[in-house]
């Protein structure tokens, strides 16, 4: 058994957390309003914008026998900078005042998962950083396409305020087969054991992201119509 198949196997239980969050089937049935896909997308912004520094401090930790992995996370790197604004974008396009929402205290759950990751690296072992690439882009390569297209028509967005979910969904499919090969290069255990544990524990974290956007949504909804 390669180690990508053995990191899928050992997190299969907590990617089942992550996905049944109730909001996931909520959106595929239909079952959401703007302000959902705002508070999704607010979420998002605030642990995306981390996804660069957080690989930046994980190259900068690595120790001789993992910096084979500098030129894999330099990829993700380049590949990476300059999400987060597409996010503002798409709540601009979406009615929601971009600037007010950039300078805002991130959500709780959010904050948690990227405080959680910025100690595991910088605390544990920085080769952990990628259980968290695993699980983001996983998630998106298995749903943003499919619920883009939904967001999409139920709300009759414009292409503008998708670009988030549409664009880094395509990446994502793209990056999955390269993350795999990846993996299978990594034989070192201890460096396997670091990136099953914080696929894990992000599968869970996530999973509480996506289970606070109810209560997200009847905030930004608010602030909406204070506007």
């Amino acid at each position: 058994m390669t180690f990508y198949q053995d990191l899928c196997n050992e997190t299969e239980q907590a990617k089942t957390y992550l996905l049944s969050a109730p909001i996931i089937n909520d959106v595929l049935q239909g079952n959401f309003v703007l302000s959902t896909y705002a508070a999704f997308l607010n979420q998002a912004y605030h642990h995306v914008k981390h996804t660069v520094p957080l690989l930046m401090g994980a190259g900068s930790k690595l120790n001789d026998s993992q910096s084979w992995l500098l030129k894999p996370i330099a990829q993700y790197i380049a590949e990476e900078i300059g999400h987060e604004a597409w996010i503002l974008d798409d709540l601009e396009h979406c009615g929601y005042n971009r600037v007010e929402l950039e300078t805002a205290a991130a959500p709780y759950t959010s904050e948690l998962m990227v405080s959680y990751l910025y100690d595991y690296v910088n605390r544990k072992n920085p080769v952990g950083i990628f259980g968290m690439v695993l699980v983001l882009e996983g998630t998106s390569s298995d749903l943003a396409p499919m619920v883009g297209q939904i967001v999409q028509q139920k709300l009759v967005l414009p292409d503008a305020a998708m670009t988030y979910l549409t664009t880094h969904g395509e990446l994502d499919q793209a990056h999955i087969s390269h993350f795999e090969q990846l993996m299978n290069k990594v034989t070192d255990k201890r460096d396997q054991q670091a990136i099953i544990e914080v696929a894990n524990r992000v599968y869970h974290l996530y999973g509480d992201v996506y289970r606070s956007i109810a209560t997200e949504s009847k905030l930004l909804g608010n602030r909406k119509m204070a506007a």
